[in-house]
């Protein structure tokens, strides 16, 4: 990290290398330095500026004046972009047509027709497959004295249950699964050309996919999310066939990445604070129920964020955080950094499983709050305390090896995690 004169709207430049392996394996230090010193940057070679404070990440995820589009406002000419690229045509028609992209009065036409499908009580209704699907998976892993938890035990429930919910077989999970992880690298702040291909790819082939899927239904409909969001219909509005698409495909990498990156980070957080792993441990044998199970997902969700950072775009001239910002500027908003503010929260730095109330902005806020938060709660829920049950005794495999992270910090997990049971 490095300084320079004020730019951008009175704004320090600040270099800024979100692709540093140190910081991706723990961002927390240099956040909050940068919290104190330098709340509001500037980072020339993104051309970003960047937010580390709560109360500026939650009024740009609260105000109309910020959205997570900006072609609805400004041209391409008027912002000096080239003309589209056509390596990304694919993934740029996904971008065009899911409710995360979109401002009013699109968003709210797809939020409204979405929501109508994928309701609470389809939510709440997976709760017994959760469960039965976290026990099988741990029935198989008993066996073992050593067993990833990454790819043995976090990655299987979310790719399992989005098959299920969107009503496709259990041969496609390989798939679903590698296109997820290809299509989420498009969104990391620094981006290479080959995972430009290769996610772009990856948009075309799941969009073939689900299309062909969506004509099955059309013929004979199933009791499946994919069927739901065919026959959705609200005041004569309905999905067009790319909006169903980038739906799914939302959902999908929603739902995969944030709820794997939860599980892992949840477990390096609890194994190196055995203290607070044997409390909870406690509390799981009582059952899912027990008070403690939610407050520990929420803060577990807080301290350790797995998508610690999201993007908006000024959509008109505003003044924030001793800043004059124009229409046009792309912000970077850092959760993570905002969850440890505090200014916030007591005690930030702090793991505090009982913390309630628990404001933080995991999940976002505002219109674009995460539709798939019920159900990775619930899966959280349901999967942590079943594991602290079976294995109280987990710990890491190899204490003094170093965590292996993947290169992104937009989206930011342990690539392995191997853990021994006793």
């Amino acid at each position: 990290m490095s300084s320079a004169p004020p730019g951008l709207g009175g704004l320090p430049h600040v270099a800024f290398d979100v692709r540093d392996p140190e910081f991706v394996r723990d961002p927390y230090p240099l956040l909050a330095k940068l919290r104190e010193k330098t709340p509001v940057f500037y980072e020339p070679r993104l051309d970003k500026v960047f937010l580390t404070r709560y109360e500026d990440v939650s009024t740009v995820l609260r105000s109309r004046g910020f959205g997570t589009s900006i072609l609805h406002v400004l041209s391409r000419d008027e912002l000096g972009w080239p003309p589209p690229d056509p390596r990304q045509a694919d993934f740029d028609r996904f971008e065009d047509n899911h409710l995360l992209s979109n401002e009013p009065p699109k968003h709210t036409r797809l939020r409204g027709l979405v929501g109508k499908a994928f309701t609470p009580r389809r939510v709440e209704s997976l709760r017994a497959r959760v469960a039965a699907i976290v026990d099988a998976t741990l029935d198989e892993l008993t066996a073992l004295g050593t067993f990833d938890l990454v790819h043995d035990f976090a990655e299987p429930l979310p790719v399992i249950l989005i098959c299920e919910l969107l009503g496709v077989g259990a041969e496609h999970r390989a798939n679903l699964r590698a296109w997820s992880a290809a299509i989420v690298k498009l969104y990391e702040l620094d981006h290479t050309e080959e995972q430009q291909r290769t996610a772009n790819a990856a948009v075309a082939a799941f969009s073939a996919f689900v299309r062909e899927v969506v004509a099955a239904r059309r013929a004979q409909p199933a009791d499946d999310l994919i069927t739901a969001l065919a026959e959705v219909e609200d005041g004569g509005e309905t999905l067009t066939e790319d909006e169903l698409i980038g739906t799914c495909i939302l959902l999908l990498n929603a739902g995969h990445e944030a709820t794997v990156n939860g599980t892992s980070s949840a477990i390096i957080t609890f194994m190196r604070r055995r203290a607070d792993w044997e409390r909870f441990v406690d509390a799981a044998r009582t059952g899912s129920a027990h008070p403690l199970i939610k407050t520990a997902v929420e803060e577990l969700l807080r301290y350790d964020t797995p998508l610690p950072c999201f993007e908006r775009w000024v959509l008109e001239d505003t003044h924030l955080a001793g800043a004059d910002l124009k229409r046009g500027t792309k912000l970077a908003l850092l959760y993570a950094s905002a969850n440890r503010d505090p200014r916030k929260f007591e005690a930030a730095d702090t793991l505090d499983l009982a913390r309630d109330p628990n404001p933080h902005v995991t999940f976002g806020l505002g219109i674009h709050f995460c539709l798939g938060a019920p159900l990775a709660r619930l899966e959280l829920q349901i999967a942590l305390p079943a594991l602290a049950r079976r294995f109280p005794d987990l710990h890491l495999a190899d204490e003094s090896a170093p965590l292996e992270y993947g290169p992104g910090f937009v989206i930011r997990g342990v690539q392995r995690l191997p853990v021994r049971t006793h």
